[in-house]
């Protein structure tokens, strides 16, 4: 059996960045380090691993790094979500507001079928656009979806209000 791991060790902040203001939460620590980041995929998998789940719907860039091995461990497919412009093929998009700007999303409109059960991760939840257009994108192909997971969760920022009637995982919990 694993023991516990303050994962909020793992983060290092960073002020001022990428403007001034703006804390950011530093999780490569937590990936470099080999025990933090195993925990870290089996606290998601513990989380989930009850639930039938045919895709992990991970978001550019950091999600990518913790979808894609929670979707092998799950034994589900894997689709990664990018910024406009960087997926070939059919995508569909949709334009968001961001902590400090906005930006498009895309998603490959052959990845999701309809009745497909669905997982989102991202590395940190904050004020939830991304999220909202991330369910947005997959739910208009006609997915379920299963719910959120994220390490980081910014619960100042309220993001997880608008994500109501959906289960949302966070690892770390910061409350300013």
């Amino acid at each position: 059996m694993t023991t516990a791991i303050n994962l909020k060790s793992y983060v290092a902040e960073i002020p001022d960045f990428p403007k001034p203001g703006v804390n950011f939460k530093d999780i490569t620590p937590l990936l470099r380090d080999p025990e933090a980041f195993s925990y870290t995929i089996d606290a998601f998998y513990n989380m989930i691993k009850d639930e039938r789940i045919d895709a992990v719907v991970a978001v550019e860039a950091r999600g990518f790094i913790i979808g894609a091995p929670l979707a092998y461990k799950l034994g589900a497919g894997f689709i990664p979500v990018r910024k406009k412009g960087k997926l070939p093929g059919d995508v569909i998009g949709v334009e968001y507001d961001l902590e400090y700007g906005h930006a498009t999303l895309e998603i490959k409109k052959d990845l999701i079928k309809p009745g497909d059960r669905v997982l989102i991760v991202d590395d940190l939840i904050a004020t939830g656009g991304t999220s909202v257009a991330v369910k947005q994108m997959v739910e208009s192909l006609g997915a379920e979806i299963v719910g959120f997971a994220f390490i980081i969760e910014l619960s100042f920022l309220k993001g997880r209000d608008k994500l109501k009637g959906y289960k949302v995982f966070s690892l770390i919990q910061y409350d300013s």
